[in-house]
């Protein structure tokens, strides 16, 4: 299996574990002290968001955007906040949709980009390789996470 369908299948496994959840948890419920599952939705859908612009760079050859060069902490600020008049069934399906076009788009990508070196989304240098070896595993620790929660309420 080359470096790509690893990103593929870490991308699919994650979104599976955490969407499993979903249909779990009460949706109001703080899963964070400032978050509920609402918002940890918000949150994941921005850093897709910001890895479907990575992508879109690597495939026109373009500088990636970085939209969290001020830190990831205002980013995933801004990027919930800019979420707050959604419904959560909005959230929720934009989350779906922005996964489905992350992983289109990452099908497209040859191995070659995977490892290419460029800007990653935060400023730093980095590859298409690097930006997934963050995200599945925060993905699955958001996952995990909102599981205790359902875990401890039964």
């Amino acid at each position: 299996m080359g470096k790509r369908e690893e990103i593929l299948e870490s991308l699919e496994s994650s979104h599976t574990v955490m969407m499993a959840q979903l249909n779990e948890i009460d949706k109001n419920r703080k899963i964070y002290p400032l978050w509920t599952i609402r918002e940890i939705v918000a949150h994941l859908s921005g850093w897709d968001d910001a890895a479907i612009g990575f992508v879109n760079a690597l495939l026109k050859g373009e500088t990636p955007p970085t939209p969290a060069m001020r830190g990831t902490t205002v980013y995933n600020d801004e990027t919930v906040s800019t979420r707050e008049g959604l419904s959560y069934d909005l959230i929720v399906r934009e989350y779906v949709d922005t996964r489905a076009k992350l992983i289109a788009l990452t099908r497209q990508v040859t191995e070659e980009m995977v490892v290419q070196k460029s800007t990653l989304p935060w400023g730093e240098a980095g590859s298409l390789e690097d930006i997934f070896w963050v995200f599945g595993p925060h993905e699955l620790e958001h996952a995990n996470d909102v599981k205790k929660i359902i875990e401890e309420n039964k």
